[in-house]
C-alpha cells in the first residue's frame, strides 16, 4: 500500500474545499464536482477527500444524522509552516479546541480545531 484517501462527508464541498485550502495556505481554486473534491499538495499527493452527505449510495456517507461527524475520526496533518498555520487557522474560527502545545509523543508543537462539518482538525509542526 501506498497511501489512503481519507475522504469526509460534508454539507457543502465548496465551503469545505475552501476552508481547508485556506487553513494549508493554498491558492484558491474550485472542487472537481459540487458532491467531490480532493485537496492535493504540490507533489499531486491527496491530502484530503470531501463527498456531500447523500450525493451517492455510499452507507457511510448517506447523512450526518446517522452519527456525528468526526466522532471516532481524529484528521491529523503535519505541516511545514506551523505559525503560518496557526495564524491562518486563528482567522477560520473564533477559538481553537486545543491551543498550541508541546506533544511529547510527537515531539513538536500542535494545536487543535473544527472544520465547518464538527471534525476535530489537529494540526502538528513537521
Amino acid at each position: 500500500m501506498k497511501r489512503t484517501w481519507t475522504i469526509i462527508g460534508v454539507a457543502d464541498v465548496a465551503r469545505s474545499f475552501g476552508w481547508y485550502q485556506s487553513l494549508f495556505g493554498q491558492a484558491k481554486t474550485a472542487p472537481a464536482h459540487d458532491f467531490f473534491g480532493q485537496i492535493l499538495d504540490t507533489d499531486g499527493t491527496v491530502l484530503i477527500c470531501f463527498h456531500q452527505w447523500g450525493a451517492h449510495d455510499h452507507p457511510s456517507l448517506a447523512s450526518p444524522e446517522h452519527a456525528q461527524p468526526g466522532n471516532g475520526l481524529l484528521l491529523f496533518f503535519r505541516v511545514d509552516d506551523f505559525e503560518q498555520a496557526l495564524a491562518r487557522a486563528r482567522t477560520l474560527v473564533t477559538k481553537l479546541e486545543e491551543e498550541p502545545g508541546f506533544n511529547p509523543s510527537t515531539g513538536t508543537q500542535e494545536f487543535a480545531l473544527r472544520d465547518p462539518d464538527g471534525y476535530y482538525v489537529m494540526v502538528s509542526e513537521l
